[in-house]
């Protein structure tokens, strides 16, 4: 055997040993209320640079201020954003239960176009979001090789509605980086590391894997908005703010206000189904968002409550306003999914290479 074809095999196998840290899990997400709905998060990362208008048009999402408020970027953000490549952006979209399991409600509905392959949708167009059988099972498929350009492919995002610890909560499909942990990812979103380990399934905390979608339960703010309201469950997650009741309202969740919503009329942009906002008044000169009366440890306000399609409601309604400990924000980064992948990789491929040699040796 010749120094270049021994060096070709070791190239070969450094490829293959490289190309399986890849293989992340499949991800699927719990949700044990049958047809329960919601609104959750997934991160999207392009490999090349693009826009936020880009990942509004791939995913669906009917307005970029619902993309804005997922993100927590300014409201004057335009579609024309430059967003670097591998550079996460949260992509709010609905969710629903059915078997144990969420998925995206019917979005996104992505166009196949000509020399689309099912395998790149997913792990390209998608960037591995989810993976191709899953696509071809929720499309019933049954040759992933014969797929025709111009239909329609309903792409599978993992999704989850159910409470945590008894308290409702944004579900966010979190992608690790390299170099995570499953105790930095809990540190830095508010949870524990029992609970991440509890919601994936996963056993040992080491087994993390970069590029893996991780369900991450997000604290929401509490609010005031009743049952019967066209937004209920009105879920907004910690730092992030949405705009609801046709555009003519804008709520935000922040851990300093103690995770109770905060919402206040908006002009920001037109609405949607009326020609003009309901009025957002609790009294003559009330409105939501405005205080009515404070004292050391609790406030009372204007708060919204929920609309129908011919108004807005608000409510008075008292909250403590005295401090609670706000969650850590740190990531200690153990880089234990890091050190997992790439000891596993080149333990195996100094095992690998000194057999090659050995055998060269022999022969």
């Amino acid at each position: 055997m010749g120094l270049v074809q021994l060096s070709a095999i070791i190239f070969t196998v450094i490829a293959f040993l490289g190309s399986s840290t890849q293989a992340q899990p499949e991800a699927k997400f719990k949700c044990s209320t049958t047809n329960a709905t919601c609104h959750a998060l997934i991160d999207y990362k392009n490999p090349n640079a693009t826009t936020l208008r880009y990942i509004q048009t791939l995913f669906n999402v009917k307005h970029l201020q619902d993309i804005l408020g997922a993100n927590n970027f300014p409201t004057n953000t335009t579609g024309n954003y430059s967003v670097g490549p591998n550079e996460a952006i949260k992509v709010p979209f609905p969710c629903k239960c059915n078997n144990g399991t969420g998925l995206s409600n019917l979005v996104p509905l992505y166009t196949i176009k000509a020399g689309d392959g099912l395998y790149d949708i997913a792990t390209t167009t998608f960037a591995g979001l989810v993976k191709y059988p899953q696509i071809q099972v929720a499309n019933n498929i049954s040759d992933p090789n014969k797929i025709i350009t111009g239909h329609k492919l309903w792409i599978p995002l993992p999704c989850s509605c159910d409470e945590v610890g008894g308290e409702s909560v944004v579900h966010y499909g979190h992608l690790v980086e390299s170099g995570n942990s499953v105790e930095g990812i809990a540190d830095k979103y508010g949870t524990t590391q029992q609970v991440l380990l509890t919601l994936n399934g996963i056993s040992d905390p080491k087994t993390l894997q970069a590029g893996q979608v991780l369900d991450v339960p997000l604290k929401a703010c509490s609010s005031s908005v009743r049952n019967d309201s066209l937004d209920f469950p009105l879920l907004v997650a910690n730092a992030t703010y949405i705009y609801t009741a046709n555009n003519c309202v804008k709520c935000k969740c922040d851990s300093s206000n103690n995770y109770i919503l905060q919402c206040e009329p908006s002009s920001q942009f037109k609405p949607t189904k009326w020609s003009t906002c309901p009025s957002t008044q609790c009294s003559s000169n009330l409105f939501i968002g405005n205080i009515k009366s404070t004292d050391s440890c609790n406030s009372t306000t204007c708060d919204y409550a929920g609309y129908t399609s011919k108004n807005i409601s608000t409510v008075l309604a008292t909250h403590s306003t005295c401090a609670a400990a706000a969650p850590s924000g740190s990531d200690p980064g153990s880089g234990a999914s890091r050190s997992t992948l790439q000891g596993w990789v080149w333990s195996n491929l100094f095992i690998v290479i000194h057999f090659i040699l050995f055998s060269v040796y022999l022969f």
